[in-house]
């Protein structure tokens, strides 16, 4: 599709959507998120944006029920957790170096149809960030950071979908890990979304939002 033809949501659409969206705390558990409206949910991760374009991330959707039971624990036991139609662990990748770099340049330049060599510019300068890690730059803290976008990514998309979502930090990362076998995969776990419907006597979807005034929070200058 051209950018000519690109289908877009209006912008009361958009304002509407997220005035709408909050944070799910009652989803019901009976209704479930149909495979289109998943599938595009997904894409919509895969197509986030992430510094560089390296993607250290790795998004995990969990729907067995026994898989959840045992991450229920890690999470507080918190009912979304059970109830939400879909579950995406958001990780990231750890010690991200060179070689994924180079991983990336490859990649690169296999969807572009073009040599590796035209991209050494490019790919120079991630090496040289790269390298800076243990040297000032905390480079897992870098790619946790990354995987916030992705979620951002994720929640907008689902509100302009009319699907509720509720993302969570009341976690505990390393049993997550262990749960889902990701240390030797390379990843860490660093936050949760859920993702489904919200039950009709949800209490908070009612609750008026809490922002500060746009003159607060937006300056022109």
């Amino acid at each position: 599709m051209t950018a000519s033809t690109t289908e877009t949501i209006s912008p009361d659409g958009l304002i509407r959507q997220m005035n709408w969206r909050y944070a799910t705390k009652k989803f019901d558990p009976s209704r479930k998120i149909p495979a289109p409206a998943w599938n595009a949910l997904e894409q919509a991760l895969v197509l986030a944006p992430s510094s560089w374009g390296l993607q250290p991330w790795k998004f995990i959707v969990v729907t067995d029920p026994a898989l959840r039971a045992k991450l229920l624990p890690a999470s507080w036991n918190q009912s979304q957790i059970m109830d939400a139609s879909h579950i995406v662990v958001f990780t990231h990748r750890k010690d991200l170096s060179v070689s994924d770099v180079e991983r990336f340049i490859q990649h690169t330049a296999k969807v572009r149809g073009v040599h590796p060599t035209s991209l050494e510019t490019y790919k120079q300068m991630m090496v040289s960030f790269a390298k800076k890690a243990g040297k000032g730059l905390d480079i897992n803290a870098w790619a946790a950071d990354q995987v916030y976008i992705a979620l951002g990514t994720f929640l907008t998309a689902a509100a302009a979908m009319g699907i509720d979502t509720c993302p969570m930090e009341g976690i505990e990362p390393q049993k997550y890990d262990d749960i889902l076998g990701l240390e030797k995969e390379g990843y860490h776990t660093t936050v949760v979304a859920t993702a489904g419907y919200r039950s009709s006597d949800d209490k908070y979807a009612s609750t008026p939002k809490v922002r500060y005034p746009t003159s607060e929070i937006i300056a022109h200058r």
